[in-house]
Formats: structure tokens, C-alpha cells, sequence
């Protein structure tokens, strides 16, 4: 008896050790989101770190100095080729924007609304994205022939008798530019428009019909403002890939135009590293902003 007694102590004092030893929910939450945080900490937040450190450096042909100089800020901040190159860089933006937009608004409207087999949408979708087992460059490139001088749109028009002589503005332009990154980025508009309207009941077009809306009642005051999240994440996507876009300025402009992106490739290939990374951590914030104004119009959190 005193045996059985003794060992029922001992089990009832392991079984209040282990009681003692639980964690609470909230920190089981956080040891489960450490190798998370583990992870964005050294592959996002450490070089980001590293950039704005260096962003303060002093420098010159020979090398790098450490030290805190405002001096690659006020040099960014205060040359007028700066802001032209910001304006120029945010022109693009707005344009690829909208044209993205629309064009991957009515292709994901399309596939959704208008394709009735699962299986066809999926082929379709398919479709799209084959384009993207090539790289950039090559699809970006591949325009070159297409609207050179002796290219096939000059050939075609010249021909047809549209046009006596060569359109010289196609290549080696701010259209041509626009023209490759519309090319390049749909599909990071269509994506998650496609994916927002598949998740819209097909119910509420029926009960808006009944209501007397005509068609473009039903887009305007049902599918558009349900879109909307898809929209945003779309945007958010297009507006970060044109701002950190350089060589489809660089190849599509022939050099003739330029971007902040190019402007610290330029500036990295002549080791001016502090004044690159003072111009990264201003692009930063302008494109943080960017994303922030966009979020506060849009709650893509019905999305996620």
C-alpha cells in the first residue's frame, strides 16, 4: 500500500509538472510564426537594413567609407534630374496602370463570366501564362522585329500603302516602353481579378436582373465594386514590378528615356553604392506610399 501510495504521489506531481509546462495559446501562436519571422528577418528586413545603413556611407572612386552623411539625400533629393526621373517613372506607372487594367479586367471577365466549362477556363488561363515560361528579356526582345524600321508592322503598313515611309516612333521609344511592360505585367493584373470574380454568386446577377438592372447596370453596380479587391492586389503588383523596372526602359528606349531603377543601375555600375541605396530607400517609401493609399481605398483583406 504504501508502494501504490507512493507511486500515486509521484504520477500526481509529474502530471502538476506538466500542467506547469504548458504554454498559453498566444505563445504557441508565436513560436509557430518564429521560423516565419526568422526567415522575412534575414532575407527581407536584413538587406533593407543593410541598404538604408549604407545609404549614409561616404564614398569616391577608390571605395566605400563608413560614416552618417546626409550628403547622398540631399544630392538625390535636391538635383531636378531626380524628380524628372521620378516623373518620367511615374508617368509609365500610371499608364501601364490603366492599360493593364482594363485590358486584365476584361479578359478575367471574360474567362469567368463567359466560359462555361471549368476545364475550358483552365486551358484558357493556361494560355496566358505560357508566355512565362520564357524570360523577360526574350518576350521583351522579341518586339524588337516586330516594330523596328524595316519590321513587320512597317512592312505591313508601307505594303498596304497606309504609310510612304517607316514609322519611326514604334521602337526605341516611350510607346515602345509602355508597349513591352503591358506585355509583360497583364498577367499579374488578370490573375487576381480572375480569381476575385470566380468568387462572386452568381445569384446576385439574377436577383439584379429581376430588380430591371440592364447589363451594364449589373457590371457597374455588382461585378465592379466585388472586383475591386482583385483590383487592388493586381494594381499593387503592376505599380512595384514598373517602379523597379529598368531593363525595359533601358532596351525598349534605346536609351533615350529613363526610370529611377535604371538611374541606380547606372549609378552601381559606377560603384556609387550610398548614393544607389539613397535612391533604393526613397523608392522604397514612394512605392510604400503608393501601396498604402491603395489599401485605404481597398479592403483586399475580403480577398485573403
Amino acid at each position: 500500500m504504501a508502494t501504490i501510495a507512493a507511486e500515486t504521489e509521484e504520477d500526481g506531481q509529474g502530471a502538476r509538472g506538466g500542467r506547469g509546462l504548458r504554454l498559453s495559446p498566444s505563445a504557441i501562436s508565436y513560436l509557430q510564426a518564429t521560423p516565419l519571422f526568422v526567415i522575412l528577418g534575414f532575407f527581407f528586413l536584413l538587406p533593407i537594413a543593410m541598404i538604408a545603413v549604407v545609404s549614409f556611407w561616404d564614398y569616391d572612386f577608390a571605395g566605400l567609407y563608413p560614416d552618417f552623411l546626409t550628403m547622398n539625400y540631399t544630392d538625390t533629393l535636391g538635383s531636378w534630374v531626380t524628380w524628372k526621373t521620378y516623373l518620367n517613372t511615374l508617368k509609365f506607372t500610371a499608364i501601364v496602370w490603366s492599360l493593364t487594367l482594363v485590358i486584365g479586367f476584361w479578359v478575367a471577365y471574360f474567362l469567368a463570366f463567359h466560359i462555361r466549362k471549368t476545364s475550358t477556363q483552365m486551358i484558357l488561363f493556361l494560355v496566358c501564362t505560357v508566355p512565362f515560361m520564357t524570360s523577360n528579356i526574350i518576350r521583351m526582345i522579341s518586339w524588337i522585329p516586330v516594330l523596328g524600321r524595316n519590321g513587320l508592322v512597317n512592312s505591313t503598313l508601307i505594303e498596304m500603302g497606309i504609310i510612304p515611309q517607316p514609322i519611326e516612333w514604334l521602337l526605341y521609344s516611350d510607346f515602345a516602353v509602355v508597349l513591352a511592360m503591358v506585355h509583360l505585367y497583364t498577367l499579374f493584373m488578370v490573375t487576381p481579378i480572375f480569381n476575385t470574380l470566380m468568387r462572386i454568386d452568381r445569384s446576385l446577377f439574377e436577383a439584379a436582373r429581376d430588380a430591371g438592372a440592364s447589363g451594364w447596370q449589373v457590371l457597374w453596380n455588382v461585378v465592379i465594386p466585388l472586383a475591386k479587391p482583385g483590383m487592388a492586389i493586381g494594381t499593387i503588383f503592376v505599380v512595384t514590378l514598373v517602379m523597379a523596372d529598368f531593363s525595359t526602359v533601358q532596351v525598349m528606349s534605346g536609351g533615350q528615356s529613363a526610370s529611377v531603377a535604371l538611374m541606380m543601375k547606372n549609378q552601381m555600375s559606377l560603384l556609387q553604392y550610398p548614393a544607389a541605396a539613397a535612391n533604393a530607400v526613397v523608392l522604397l517609401a514612394v512605392v510604400l506610399l503608393m501601396v498604402a493609399a491603395i489599401l485605404r481605398v481597398v479592403d483586399i483583406r475580403k480577398e485573403l
